[in-house]
C-alpha cells in the first residue's frame, strides 16, 4: 500500500513528461493518474524539477518542458528551503564519514537533497517513488514506483 504522501523522483517525473509514448511512460502515467484520483497527496519537489529540466533545456525538448510545466502546476510543487537543504548537507556529510557516498565529492547531489526535502516536509507517512532505491532508502523512505500501489 503506497503512503498517503508521495514525493516523485527524477525517474517517475521524467517518464510522466515525456511526450513520447513508450510502454512505460504510459504505464507510469496511468500509475499517478491513479494515485491522484485516489486522491494521495503527490509532490513534484523542486531538485527533482530542476534535474528533468535542465536536461530538457540542454536537449531544447520543448514538448517535454510544455509536459512538465503542465504536471508542475497540476500537482502540489515543493519548493526548496533552508530547513531542507541544512539536512541534505548533514546527509552529504554523513554519507562520507560511513564511506559511502551518493555523489561524486564535487556533485551537487540530488538524491541527498531530495531525501531531505523529504524529510523536511514535516510528514511522518511520506514515500519517494523512484527508479532507483538504492542512495535514497538511506535518508528517507524511496521504493519503486510501480510497488507503490493503491490496492
Amino acid at each position: 500500500m503506497v503512503s498517503p504522501v508521495v514525493l516523485l523522483d527524477t525517474g517517475p517525473l521524467g517518464l510522466v513528461t515525456n511526450p513520447k509514448r513508450s510502454p512505460q511512460s504510459v504505464a507510469c502515467a496511468q500509475w499517478l493518474q491513479t494515485l491522484v484520483g485516489r486522491g494521495l497527496r503527490v509532490i513534484v519537489p523542486e531538485i527533482a524539477d530542476y534535474e528533468v529540466r535542465r536536461e530538457l533545456l540542454r536537449a531544447k525538448k520543448e514538448k517535454g518542458l510544455a509536459r512538465l510545466d503542465a504536471l508542475a502546476s497540476r500537482l502540489e510543487y515543493l519548493p526548496l528551503t533552508t530547513a531542507a537543504m541544512r539536512q541534505a548537507a548533514v546527509f552529504w556529510a554523513q554519507a562520507r564519514q560511513q564511506g559511502q557516498p551518493t555523489a561524486d565529492n564535487k556533485a551537487l547531489d540530488g538524491d541527498v537533497i531530495l531525501a531531505a526535502q523529504a524529510r523536511t516536509l514535516g510528514v511522518a507517512d511520506v514515500v519517494i517513488a523512484t527508479t532507483n532505491v538504492g542512495h535514497l532508502s538511506r535518508f528517507a523512505p524511496a521504493a519503486l514506483w510501480p510497488d507503490l500501489t493503491t490496492e
